[in-house]
């Protein structure tokens, strides 16, 4: 099982606050630093110092970072346009010598896209299949060839289809919980199928919608990576809990219910149940970015029981 740190920095954080943390990830031995791709704080409270833009903040940790991985949970197709956004994350691939992955969606927060004059269409699953197609087709024409679309959404003509990332081919992320139309862009598109935050019980039959359209297609259903991303508060006590639990708003016993809470014991036996649910590799959704402890907490108490 691998072990991801996921941070929502629109929250309110800097780009050295984030810099701590993905340094702490390296350090510490996990996987990946990912992040959200938001422009607003969700919720009440403090805004801090605002957002920061993902590809900009992952430009700049790819180059004071070495090994791990780096990308978004989920960039939002109407932030960017396709060709724009296959040059940004090919150049911040090369900025990191071949680190870096792709979570694509259809995004979903309409008041971030009214506060920053963002359009936001009603209906956005059709650009998210046509960006899925434009990236990775721009990633995959051979060098010296051109590459052209006519979509419905977009328009792409004698395109040169560079720059190239280091990767071939480059991570994609899809993920969501819809049981028809995203398993087949998974199936289609991506190296990784990841479930955010799912009810209790359903992971399971989310992966295998999936795996059943992977073996429709064609496609080998091993060769996708099945993720999930969980909240994580984590304490050696209960009084450490509750205190993690009321730095981001929480209550204990919610978050038992709903995410990766608790004694590092019993986060060991919730991750433990992930993976028999068929997760292998687990995003730690971590909301209190000042709090450095937790992550060490965490690398030493609970990663060793389950990492291969």
């Amino acid at each position: 099982m691998q072990f991801r740190i996921f941070t929502e920095p629109q929250q309110g954080a800097t780009y050295d606050e984030l810099l701590a943390v993905a340094q702490a990830t390296e350090r510490l031995g996990f996987d990946a630093f990912f992040r959200s791709d938001h422009y607003l704080r969700m919720g009440d409270g403090d805004p801090g110092a605002g957002p920061t833009d993902a590809w900009t903040t992952l430009a700049g940790l790819a180059r004071e970072t070495e090994r791990i991985r780096l990308g978004t949970l989920v960039s939002s197709v109407t932030y960017r346009y396709p060709g724009i956004l296959a040059i940004q994350v090919a150049q911040v691939d090369q900025m990191s010598g071949g680190r870096v992955e792709l979570g694509l969606g259809t995004g979903w927060f309409e008041q971030e896209h009214l506060a920053y004059g963002i359009p936001f269409p009603a209906k956005r699953f059709g650009l998210l299949e046509e960006q899925l197609e434009i990236v990775t087709s721009l990633w995959a024409t051979e060098p010296g060839e051109t590459y052209s679309f006519h979509g419905e959404h977009y328009t792409l003509e004698d395109s040169p289809a560079l720059p190239k990332p280091v990767q071939s081919p480059l991570p994609v992320i899809v993920g969501g919980k819809g049981t028809t139309r995203t398993p087949l862009l998974a199936a289609r598109y991506a190296s990784e199928f990841n479930v955010p935050f799912p009810d209790p019980g359903t992971l399971p039959g989310l992966f295998e919608n999936v795996r059943r359209t992977c073996d429709e297609m064609g496609r080998d259903p091993d060769t996708i990576v099945y993720s999930t991303a969980q909240v994580a508060v984590v304490g050696k006590d209960e009084a450490e809990i509750e205190r993690r639990a009321a730095a981001i708003g929480r209550a204990p016993e919610e978050l038992r219910r709903n995410g990766l809470a608790g004694t590092p014991a019993e986060v060991v036996d919730k991750l433990a149940a992930l993976r028999e649910d068929g997760a292998e590799t687990v995003y730690l959704q971590i909301l209190d970015l000042h709090d450095l402890d937790h992550l060490e907490l965490i690398a030493q108490e609970v990663v060793p029981a389950l990492a291969e």
